[in-house]
């Protein structure tokens, strides 16, 4: 279940702009937030199941973002790339100037 939070905590943060105002509402308050599938019913006046169905369907439409996108699969090569980069300069004792070049890289992500 965390992995899952996780990668929709990360595709909402790519995809956000693509949602409707609902969407991005609900989205925020079950994954972000934390909240129940009852505790957002009740702030909107709706049914569990319409919440539920709401965030089900967001997270199909996420997924297929993220499959034509692939913005979050480049996001996680990069940071891979840029680790390995690290580990291969410290390992090999490199001038400070490269490191700080690749932690800015880093922080830029």
């Amino acid at each position: 279940m965390i992995e899952k939070t996780t990668r929709m905590n990360f595709l909402f943060d790519f995809y956000q702009a693509l949602l409707t105002d609902k969407q991005r509402s609900y989205m925020q308050l079950y994954y972000l937030d934390d909240l129940s599938l009852g505790e957002i019913a009740e702030e909107y006046t709706i049914s569990r199941q319409a919440v539920y169905d709401n965030i089900r369907r967001t997270e199909a439409m996420l997924e297929e973002y993220e499959e034509k996108l692939s913005l979050f699969s480049k996001f996680q090569r990069r940071q891979e790339t840029v680790e390995n980069l690290l580990f291969l300069v410290k390992d090999q004792s490199s001038e400070k100037e490269l490191i700080q070049l690749i932690n800015q890289l880093k922080e830029w992500d």
